[in-house]
């Protein structure tokens, strides 16, 4: 939320979003955008990056970008990007958190 906070708070940025949508909305959402991010949910494949010349860069919100055709990205000129280290700090803490939960038991108390 911080992250989008920047975004919308740019007047040069217009921030559309958008949740839900099918293969088909994404592929028609393209084309007023310059700028696409997504979590893992959404799949970019070929077929909806074909043919959508504004389209500048891909951002996956997350570690990895499996779920985008990088290939057809890169034969349409787009760049695509990620967030890998975006989570580190929570997943350490949840780390921590549940090792001392264990040492102490805590999921057993409250079965």
């Amino acid at each position: 939320p911080a992250g989008l906070k920047i975004l919308e708070d740019n007047p040069e940025i217009e921030v559309d979003i958008r949740s839900g949508l099918s293969p088909e909305e994404v592929r028609e959402a393209l084309k007023t955008a310059d700028g696409i991010i997504i979590r893992s949910a959404t799949k970019l494949t070929e077929e909806i990056l074909k043919g959508q010349p504004r389209l500048k860069a891909i951002v996956r919100a997350g570690v990895g970008v499996d779920n985008i055709d990088r290939a057809a990205a890169t034969r349409e000129g787009i760049v695509v990007m990620n967030t890998p280290a975006g989570n580190t700090t929570s997943t350490a803490e949840q780390t921590i958190a549940l090792m001392m939960a264990l040492a102490r038991n805590i999921g057993p108390a409250y079965a």
